[in-house]
């Protein structure tokens, strides 16, 4: 009898090789990798071949998903830093900041409203919910985010700056759905939420980001003019860059997904040499892909027919509203009287404004904020319900904007991007 280990590690090479030698005919049709990737994850899980086993005796393993699921996110976050090479002004990143200040918020508290008025949730859950599903995601939309370091096109520069911030500052407000799910006194932890979960963490999430990514690249530059690192090696700085920044973050209770963050911009801009941190991109973007094959894989093998079909009209509910009202209205709100880099055009045009609406992907980072709140309270009825709403809501969001993205991203580099909404591509000298 042939170990089912090894039947695993047979199916996830065929699919590696396939999807590898396939690649140049898939990324031509109208569908993504991850869709794929999922469709073979639920033929591996209990209505297929039964190979990969999360739940076990109806217990679900929560603590799995969320382990890998945190580290596919922070590598992720990473790899948006290092393709971002724009001055750290605030009209540089004036779209990100109304995308995370505006759009964040519209998408956490206008869910929160459904789950209130339409799911017979209480305020505390409902936000839960919103915290969960609002983040945009940096792993599985690779397709409408910078291409590379001289990609400085706005909607692309938009999603990625996004992706890679709201999947940290979406943690205040899980943490407060955690809380209200522990004490709806909101008296007892409000203060303590807002000094340390809001204020605290974010900070130190920050400054972490940037002392750990220059210590870091310091003691590389110091070591490097003594004597260089074997060239297979050199590559794994930018891993313990990340694993480094985010540990370090989290003891000081910063939020480590922000620290990653920052510290990709900051190693971006820290060397003279330009082709360091493209190296590390490279070699982070190829990690990233294979995690990335495992974790939705991973989704695939823990879908269940009868929940989803019991939570089916809620999660409908939720994907419809969500997709074609909450993120395309927040994103038309947030876009009000936004000037384009190019002098030349007064606003976005409308296409442009649409398209920050609809690329609003679920994936990674809603399944580790579930897995999260799985280990830290979340619970019973309430948890199959934002459990399967979740799911759902990801696996619609894998295939939908799989479908769509390649077309829709085609379009707009013909009609919207050429030059229109895009500047030059800024010189390294410029952040040294």
């Amino acid at each position: 009898m042939v170990d089912v280990y090894i039947i695993d590690l047979f199916v996830i090479g065929l699919l590696l090789l396939i999807v590898t030698l396939g690649s140049g005919w898939i990324s031509r049709l109208p569908l993504s990798f991850a869709l794929i990737y999922l469709v073979v994850g639920i033929l591996l899980g209990p209505y297929g071949f039964g190979l990969v086993h999360l739940r076990r005796d109806g217990v679900f393993n929560a603590e799995v998903l969320e382990r890998v699921t945190e580290f596919v996110v922070i590598v992720s976050v990473y790899s948006c830093g290092l393709k971002i090479i724009r001055p750290l002004q605030l009209g540089a990143w004036d779209i990100t900041v109304r995308l995370i200040g505006f759009l964040m918020p519209i998408s956490i508290f206008g869910l929160a409203i459904v789950g209130k008025l339409f799911l017979g949730m209480d305020w505390g859950a409902a936000i839960l919910l919103g915290a969960i599903l609002a983040p945009t995601d940096p792993v599985l939309a690779s397709e409408v985010q910078l291409t590379d370091t001289h990609d400085q096109d706005e909607l692309r520069f938009g999603l990625t700056s996004e992706g890679g911030l709201n999947d940290a500052l979406a943690f205040p407000f899980v943490y407060f759905g955690i809380h209200s799910l522990k004490d709806n006194n909101w008296d007892n932890w409000f203060k303590q939420w807002v000094a340390v979960d809001l204020i605290w963490a974010i900070a130190a999430g920050i400054v972490m980001g940037i002392i750990v990514a220059k210590a870091v690249v310091w003691i590389d530059k110091k070591i490097q003019k003594r004597r260089r690192a074997d060239e297979l090696m050199e590559d794994f700085v930018a891993i313990s860059t990340i694993l480094l920044t985010y540990s370090l973050t989290e003891f000081v209770n910063g939020y480590g997904f922000l620290g990653v963050f920052v510290a990709g911009l900051v190693v971006q801009r820290s060397y003279k040499n330009p082709e360091k941190p493209l190296a590390q991109l490279e070699f982070i973007e190829r990690i990233e892909k294979l995690l990335e094959v495992g974790t939705i894989l991973l989704l695939g093998s823990i879908l269940l027919f009868k929940p989803m079909v019991e939570y089916a009209s809620q999660s409908f509910l939720v994907i419809v509203l969500l997709f074609l009202i909450i993120r395309p209205g927040g994103a038309w709100i947030s876009t009000i009287g936004k000037r384009p880099v190019n002098p030349r055009h007064q606003t976005f045009h409308p296409g442009t404004r649409w398209l920050f609406g609809w690329f609003g992907i679920r994936g990674v980072g809603s399944l580790y904020y579930l897995a999260y709140a799985f280990g830290n309270g979340l619970k019973g009825d309430l948890g199959e319900q934002i459990g399967w709403i979740t799911y759902s809501t990801i696996v619609v969001s894998v295939i939908v904007h799989g479908i769509s993205s390649t077309p829709l991203m085609n379009w707009y580099e013909h009609n919207l991007a050429d030059n229109k909404n895009a500047s030059p591509p800024a010189t390294i000298d410029e952040f040294e």
